[in-house]
């Protein structure tokens, strides 16, 4: 069984509103074995819906739509139903008493929009909203489901759960698809490929490899078509086997984590402490790390030296080494690492100081340049990296890159 996505509304043809819904949708559909199809999005004009319709539904086994089924006038999407499936609206009772209750519950009044809400397509089976006001349809043909949501995320969502892989599941057959993601980072897309090598002696079974990068890695997802999920779980444990011999020290993480996760993890399970100090990246690296629930078992203290002065003032980098080296340096990384170590008292000092631009390169220190110090117990080190051009691009890349150093580190990794 395969499925189209379509999604109604000039909100999200100007880019107004990120479309959240398809990949909802997708992932909740992915899960019961559906495949998915297409994706379209329409305009809120009858000749644009009626087309995606069509077009939706002639190349689909199920479609889902979003989107057009409030109350005001450019909810266009019911009476353009009705023009597809040769019907008209009439009144339904449950759905009339289900938005009078809402309304009393919020202390609205009737009004003539609230009974404007309460017509459905004649032709439709409705079922219920269990947030909202707009009830969900869906239209049975040619042995062909579609499926009509309102847009609001939330409604949407509780309806494809509630209602439509219930139904759906039972009649989407054998069908299993797995996804596994492996988080990479810290190797280019290029090199991460030729180092996996040849694919056929890694992927079976119809299997399929991604490589999609990103500032903050390159994610690897696996997918797997199984008669059972059994079968297909034993394909994907077999492939992502066969990666991690290939290039194990590059992968800190799984699907959704995050590697400020990883990390903390990792630092936990160690009863490992750990200060930043940061120029370029200020304060982006002690920020991810505060994100994580339970940080405070791990980080002390995050400091942000963005000028030569605060270096020297608050982790005593001399003076004399910003003058001979420069602030963006190794000797000045690794004295702020030391600096800021000593001054926490934790086990790991990390640092960060570089050129995010566009202002401030030379051609020995162009824009991107970015020194990465750590200091612990085994002692000191920096490494120089360049992020390429991008203030926001050049300081999330380095917060990744000095995360991954400390994880290294802690790995034994080179």
């Amino acid at each position: 069984m395969n499925a189209q996505i379509l999604t109604i509304g000039d909100e999200l043809l100007i880019g107004q509103i990120i479309n959240t819904n398809q990949a909802f949708i997708a992932r909740r559909l992915n899960a019961i074995g559906v495949d998915i199809a297409g994706m379209s999005t329409a305009g809120d004009t009858q000749g644009a819906v009626l087309g995606a319709l069509r077009t939706a539904r002639d190349s689909a086994d199920v479609t889902i739509v979003t989107g057009g089924l409030g109350p005001t006038h450019d909810d266009i999407t019911r009476t353009a139903l009705c023009t597809f499936f040769h019907t008209d609206l009439v009144p339904d009772g449950d759905v009339r008493r289900h938005i009078a209750a809402i309304m009393k519950k919020r202390n609205f009044p009737w009004t003539a929009a609230a009974e404007d809400q309460s017509l459905v397509p004649r032709s439709a089976h409705v079922f219920p909203n269990p947030l909202g006001t707009a009830p969900g349809l869906r239209f049975e043909e040619g042995g062909k489901f579609m499926f009509v949501l309102p847009g609001v995320p939330y409604e949407m969502e509780a309806m494809i759960d509630g209602s439509v892989i219930p139904f759906l599941s039972p009649r989407s057959g054998p069908n299993v698809i797995r996804h596994r993601t492996l988080l990479t980072t810290g190797i280019a897309e290029s090199f991460l490929s030729a180092q996996i090598g040849n694919l056929d002696q890694i992927l079976r079974g119809g299997a399929t490899l991604a490589f999609l990068p990103s500032p903050a890695g390159v994610r690897l997802r696996i997918t797997v078509h199984g008669r059972s999920a059994e079968e297909a779980d034993g394909i994907v444990h077999g492939i992502e086997s066969g990666i991690r011999a290939r290039v194990s020290r590059y992968i800190y993480g799984t699907d959704d984590e995050d590697l400020e996760t990883v990390l903390g993890r990792m630092l936990a399970e160690r009863n490992l402490t750990i200060a930043v100090a940061e120029s370029c990246t200020g304060g982006l690296i002690a920020h991810r790390l505060t994100n994580v629930s339970g940080s405070s078992m791990y980080v002390e203290r995050g400091v942000v030296t963005y000028s030569d002065a605060s270096k020297s003032d608050l982790l005593s980098v001399p003076a004399d080494f910003i003058r001979a080296h420069g602030a963006v340096s190794r000797e000045v990384a690794c004295s702020m690492a030391d600096g800021i170590r000593r001054a926490a008292r934790t086990d790991i000092g990390l640092s960060t100081t570089g050129i995010a631009g566009p202002l401030g390169g030379t051609p020995d220190k162009p824009v991107g340049t970015v020194w990465i110090g750590i200091a612990d117990r085994e002692g000191t080190l920096a490494l120089r990296f360049n992020f390429g051009e991008g203030r926001t691009r050049v300081k999330e890349r380095a917060s990744q890159a000095a995360m991954e150093l400390v994880r290294r580190r802690l790995l034994n990794l080179e």
